[in-house]
């Protein structure tokens, strides 16, 4: 792979913030595009590049087929503490853990690819606040254009409640959220054709309905509600969209495409609203001939073992797969290196950027991820994961944790394995 290099930027401060050089790379022949989609509620069992059997999700596959398929991503557990994680860069004990916020003095990657020259939108899933208390929230939070439902004020599918840039939308009372979400990153991408541009879109899909406001969610033209299988295949659908009207505008080649999930596949899914009360069906996902039930919500790896894709047509190497850890606080500063842009100074960035890896390269592998929810954390390797409540799980052979292996029934080594992760959970708690 022949590339030139691209001098380090040094960037305007950015909210009196100071910001450091990362290295650079340089795409083949301008400044990378980035389209980053995150699904809602999508665990790695549930697309078929990853053995799931359930759902038919054939634009992801083709995106995994022609790109490269991550066997070791993670999140946390659920929709808020993920979304902070990602943007940030930062573990939770360092932000907050507070449901449906984000400190106002956090640097997201928004912000960091804005200073860098990019026009920046998100559209979909805020979830950080309520919108009628401060509608430029998400303008103030890096990106300059964007178009979400608003979170405990209104529907987000059929008949959406969206504020679009701070404004509520007054014509969308007849379409479906997700397409308006997708319409108006394909508007924004046809805009910024010149690039470069990070489109930001965490999916409403595929969430259930919402069950926090004041009258049950409206129907769709089925006369109920969608169930978690539709969800998705359209998820897939919208997906398939956006990729073709990158084809279109004759910008695939320019554009790295990332996919992955919040959290774990649900428990349960919101079916129907009958006689005053919301009820809902189990969600169980096939993987081969193996069932596996969602487990949004837990930290085990059905709450936080996620799909992640990388597609950039000529330069990710088609049809690979890497197995390396990935944290959801790693695409910070991943971002920042694929865009040449800076990281900012005086901030503690826990991500460690994995550009390399989608390039094709070795890059510099993770030894050990971090995640933590609700006075629970744990670390983990590929092989192994110990809890900060003493609890070590050998993942190879007990993956769905049943087992968990007391110090005092460590063998040599077990005792090995929990004393190094010990060590590394001494490090990142004197950290905070």
């Amino acid at each position: 792979m022949n590339r030139s290099c691209i001098k380090y930027m040094l960037l305007i401060p950015l909210f009196g913030m100071q910001f450091m050089p990362t290295p650079a790379i340089a795409s083949p022949d301008a400044t990378v595009n980035i389209l980053l989609i995150m699904a809602d509620d999508v665990g790695h069992e549930v697309l078929g590049c990853y053995g799931g059997t359930s759902y038919v999700t054939p634009n992801l596959d083709r995106l995994a087929l022609e790109g490269m398929r991550f066997t070791h991503c993670y999140s946390t557990p659920l929709c808020t503490p993920s979304r902070v994680k990602i943007m940030t860069g930062r573990y939770l004990f360092r932000t907050s853990e507070e449901w449906g916020y984000i400190p106002p003095d956090e640097i997201t990657f928004g912000h960091v690819l804005q200073a860098a020259g990019y026009a920046t939108a998100l559209a979909g899933k805020w979830q950080m606040i309520l919108l009628k208390e401060d509608p430029m929230h998400i303008t103030k939070m890096g990106f300059q254009a964007n178009c979400v439902f608003g979170w405990h004020e209104g529907p987000r599918y059929y008949k959406p409640y969206i504020y679009q840039n701070g404004k509520l939308r007054e014509d969308v009372a007849d379409r479906y959220g997700p397409d308006v979400y997708a319409e108006f990153l394909i508007d924004f991408m046809t805009e910024h054709r010149q690039g470069p541009f990070l489109a930001y879109y965490p999916m409403t899909l595929a969430h259930d309905v919402s069950n926090d406001l004041q009258e049950p969610p409206p129907v769709g033209p089925k006369g109920r509600y969608d169930t978690y299988r539709e969800q998705i295949e359209y998820m897939d659908k919208i997906i398939g969209r956006l990729v073709s009207a990158l084809d279109s505008l004759g910008l695939r080649e320019q554009t790295l495409i990332l996919f992955t999930g919040d959290n774990g596949t649900p428990k349960k899914f919101l079916t129907r609203y009958e006689n005053g009360e919301y009820l809902y069906d189990p969600v169980f996902s096939m993987k081969g001939d193996t069932i596996i039930p969602g487990g949004k919500g837990e930290l085990t790896d059905a709450g936080t073992h996620v799909p992640l894709i990388a597609n950039w047509p000529g330069v990710t190497p088609a049809g690979t797969v890497c197995d390396d850890l990935i944290d959801f606080s790693d695409f910070m500063p991943t971002l920042a290196e694929l865009a040449g842009a800076s990281l900012p100074q005086g901030v503690v960035i826990d991500g460690q950027s994995f550009a390399q890896q989608i390039l094709g390269m070795k890059g510099h592998p993770r030894e050990w991820i971090y995640t933590q929810w609700r006075g629970r954390a744990w670390i983990r390797t590929k092989d192994w994961k110990l809890y900060n409540d003493g609890q070590l799980f050998d993942m190879l052979n007990d993956p769905w944790e049943k087992n968990p292996i007391r110090s005092q029934a460590d063998s040599e080594k077990s005792g090995q394995v929990r004393s190094r992760l010990k060590m590394i959970f001494s490090k990142v708690t004197r950290n905070k």
